[in-house]
């Protein structure tokens, strides 16, 4: 049984400010991942402290603000069978010199406090963190993919 989740993907300050916007996104594409919501914007303080909520009060909290405050990010909405899980694969350790060779972390990022991009690590992150960044109305999932589309016509032509 297929399992379609949402998740939430941020390319952070550096991951924009270094140039590798495309290359990320290309990474989900590539996996047959779908993008039903996206946008660049500037995070601001308050939108951080919310994002952060868990964190607030240890050590590197105000670091954490200040770095996504720092510049835009890319926020993403990404749709796809067990997506939280395999985007989490597909980013990496949070600390880049542990990430596995191959992943978003291991390949662009060079230290932990800038580590590239974020990802939802649970349903329940995804749809909070999903929740801060767009409006329903912002969500585009009434298309198909061209994966679904051949998926579907072969289920619909021999099913």
């Amino acid at each position: 049984m297929k399992t379609e989740e949402r998740t939430f993907v941020a390319i952070k300050p550096d991951g924009v400010k270094r140039g590798f916007i495309g290359k990320i996104i290309e990474r989900f594409e590539n996996k047959g991942f779908k993008i039903v919501a996206m946008k660049l914007l500037q995070v601001t303080p308050e939108l951080a402290s919310k994002h952060y909520a868990e964190h607030q009060g240890k050590p590197f909290y105000n670091r954490l603000v200040h770095y996504i405050t720092s510049g835009p990010i890319v926020a993403m909405v990404i749709e796809g069978y067990e997506a939280i899980q395999s985007v989490r694969h597909i980013v990496g350790a949070t600390d880049p010199q542990k990430a596995d060779v191959g992943t978003i972390r291991a390949d662009f990022a060079q230290v932990m406090e800038y580590n590239i991009i974020h990802a939802s690590d649970s349903p329940e992150s995804a749809a909070r963190e999903i929740g801060l960044y767009f409006k329903p109305e912002e969500i585009y999932d009434n298309w198909q993919s061209m994966l679904e589309m051949i998926t579907y016509d072969e289920e619909r032509y021999n099913g």
